[in-house]
């Protein structure tokens, strides 16, 4: 960006989105955009309002700073401090994933099957009006699964498990910031390991590190470099963590109670074949993303 050129709103977001293209960002103009709405304090939509105005020294200071860092793999999220997820603002720092849209099909699955089961009871007279759904969240990193649960599910609790205590203190903020932090209790813990034998959920949700070593090498070193690895490497092969999740699940779900794996497209299968083996699970079923990518297993415990 020259120093002698009157750059207006319109000029920064052409040449930065120019800058992005040949750096290969998937989104360049949005990208821009958030980067300067950031900057200048205000809104996309803003941005379009004000197309002419020339932002202050000081704005375009912190933009050119912004841009830099992005340029160098800094994740955007990183640079704001934050991810929508599901409609809803979601801090975001090293200490936790950042939320992937495809992650909302995760939300979607759980919620639909929870108002489908209350219409089919109202339909039956059998609806109970004081009935709490007893949710779990394993591996809840910034709590953006469990929260966007409890804000579209007003009559479930939710569990939510992380074994890193930094993530969890995310996801409490990110609780306190959406207003139903009195309905998610986060509790540290090894997958289910610090939970009393006796709980049980209607039904569990996760979306456990699964990213294979080989494919851990080859990740874009804006995943690799700014994400935890710790919620990314899912073992030498990427299921390992899935599978101790198949092992265990059954002590904390009802019968008849679901679960919802998110997963990748290519250890969808395998993940499905764990959940058949085991014995304890039925309609065991592998479910497609918005991008028609095999993403998701869904079982029920017999």
């Amino acid at each position: 960006m020259s120093q002698g050129e009157t750059w207006t709103t319109r000029r920064l977001l052409e040449w930065t989105t120019n800058f992005f293209t040949e750096k290969g960002a998937d989104s360049p103009r949005l990208e821009a955009e958030i980067l300067l709405a950031f900057a200048l304090k205000t809104t996309r939509v803003n941005l379009y309002v004000n197309y002419d105005s020339v932002p202050n020294d000081d704005e375009r200071a912190l933009f050119r700073s912004l841009v830099k860092r992005r340029g160098a793999g800094e994740p955007v999220a990183h640079l704001v401090g934050k991810k929508e997820f599901y409609s809803l603002d979601f801090e975001t720092n090293r200490d936790v994933l950042i939320p992937r849209p495809e992650t909302e099909q995760l939300v979607l699955e759980a919620v639909e099957l929870v108002k489908k089961t209350d219409k089919a009871a109202r339909e039956a007279g059998t609806f109970d009006a004081g009935r709490v759904w007893n949710l779990c969240d394993v591996g809840t990193g910034s709590g953006c699964v469990a929260i966007a649960l409890a804000k579209n599910l007003r009559n479930a609790r939710l569990t939510a498990l992380d074994i890193s205590p930094a993530a969890l203190g995310v996801a409490r903020r990110n609780a306190e910031k959406n207003e139903i932090a009195d309905r998610v209790e986060f509790v540290e813990s090894d997958l289910f390991s610090a939970l009393k034998p006796e709980r049980r959920f209607d039904i569990i949700v996760s979306n456990p590190p699964y990213v294979s070593a080989s494919e851990y090498a080859e990740l874009e070193p804006t995943v690799r470099d700014f994400e935890p690895k710790l919620a990314l490497l899912g073992g030498e092969t990427g299921v390992e963590i899935v599978a101790r999740i198949v092992a265990t699940a059954p002590d904390y779900l009802k019968s008849g109670g679901k679960i919802f794996v998110e997963m990748s497209p290519t250890t969808a299968s395998e993940t499905a074949r764990l959940f058949e083996a085991d014995g304890r699970w039925t309609d065991v079923a592998v479910l497609q993303d918005f991008a028609k990518l095999d993403r998701f297993v869904s079982a029920m415990l017999k």
